[in-house]
């Protein structure tokens, strides 16, 4: 017999199978072909104007602790697709795992959440280890706007409505970035993908990537 848990993973999966469920609020696909074209167009100016910070930054987390300049992960995107996820190294050893942990259980905090390296700290003030998601958008894994891209152990948590919120390619940024920065919670996240979904246009993405820009150069980053 399946537990409470598993038998909610199920549920939420078969609505997402559902049709009906996938292309309720979809954006007509007209404008969301003009999203990819904008998509690809400022990814590839932005990977090109800041190649050398890039360079730079590398370097950085290289000199500061051992280990990989990258730290891989494996999201969930559009549809339900799993793709590779791109951040500058942050944390120290099996910190990711760790924090993975924390993030999940109802009692998180950032005080308890594993050390960052010296590096690291900077890099997420100013947000500076998600650069690399440039890329990821480059390739139509992600978007410039979008949804939060899940991890594959946190779409478990996922309860039936919130499946509508792979109907969009997974964003760098998004409502939850500029409304809840600081350590949001689960219930939050949603309502603040779902608000997206609902009223995405590309006025919409352009409101939010100026308010990103003004909360990144705030530094309250985490």
């Amino acid at each position: 017999m399946n537990s409470p848990r598993e038998s909610q993973i199920s549920s939420a999966q078969r609505v997402y199978d559902s049709p009906v469920a996938v292309t309720r609020g979809r954006p007509v696909a007209i404008r969301l072909a003009v999203k990819r074209a904008t998509d690809m167009f400022f990814a590839g100016f932005a990977l090109i104007l800041l190649s050398p910070l890039l360079a730079v930054i590398a370097a950085i987390v290289r000199l500061d602790t051992h280990g990989d300049v990258l730290d891989r992960s494996t999201r969930v995107g559009l549809k339900g697709r799993h793709f590779i996820f791109y951040k500058f190294r942050t944390m120290v050893g099996e910190a990711k795992t760790k924090e993975q942990d924390l993030q999940y259980s109802p009692f998180f905090n950032v005080a308890a959440a594993p050390r960052l390296t010296r590096s690291g700290k900077w890099l997420r003030r100013f947000s500076l280890d998600e650069l690399p998601q440039l890329w990821s958008v480059f390739l139509g894994d992600m978007s410039l706007v979008g949804p939060r891209p899940p991890d594959t152990d946190e779409i478990r948590y996922y309860r039936p409505q919130d499946m509508r919120t792979l109907d969009m390619p997974p964003g760098v940024t998004g409502l939850w970035q500029i409304k809840a920065r600081l350590n949001p919670s689960f219930d939050l996240k949603m309502a603040l993908d779902l608000e997206y979904i609902n009223n995405w246009n590309l006025g919409l993405d352009c409101k939010i990537l100026l308010k990103t820009i003004q909360v990144v150069f705030k530094g309250n980053g985490q």
